[in-house]
């Protein structure tokens, strides 16, 4: 049985931000460095990172939750997709992501498990910090 990665980071924006950073392509581009084609619209397709991930939005619920069919382009075409769920949620100090990835094939767990706070949440956090110096 293929394991689920969990992930939760809190983040000095709101949710309403943080969502907006995910389905936003501009935003999402410049929070992560690589060209993304994203979108708040359930049933949209996207894609991140230049191609290298790719998908559809299967449920959004504005400002709160993204619940994505999700995969890598170096999965072989007979893997399923993956499902991702990312839930916003307010905390005392800003926002906070939760995480759920189910269903990645156990030869690239270790590295989409990494690849979150690696491509993601490090580099939202520096996206956020200059976003806040320029205002």
């Amino acid at each position: 049985m293929r394991k689920a990665i969990q992930q939760s980071v809190t983040f000095s924006a709101s949710p309403e931000q943080l969502f907006r950073i995910y389905t936003d392509s501009k935003k999402h581009s410049s929070a992560t460095g690589a060209k993304a084609s994203v979108s708040s619209r359930a049933g949209a397709r996207f894609t991140a990172f230049e191609g290298m991930l790719s998908g559809q939005n299967l449920i959004v619920v504005p400002g709160r939750m993204i619940v994505q069919q999700w995969r890598a382009a170096h999965w072989k075409k007979t893997e399923l997709d993956s499902i991702l769920i990312l839930e916003f949620s307010r905390t005392a100090k800003g926002g906070r992501i939760d995480l759920v990835h189910v269903n990645v094939p156990d030869h690239d767990y270790v590295g989409v498990s990494r690849g979150w706070p690696k491509y993601y949440w490090k580099p939202w956090k520096a996206y956020l910090k200059k976003q806040a110096r320029r205002s």
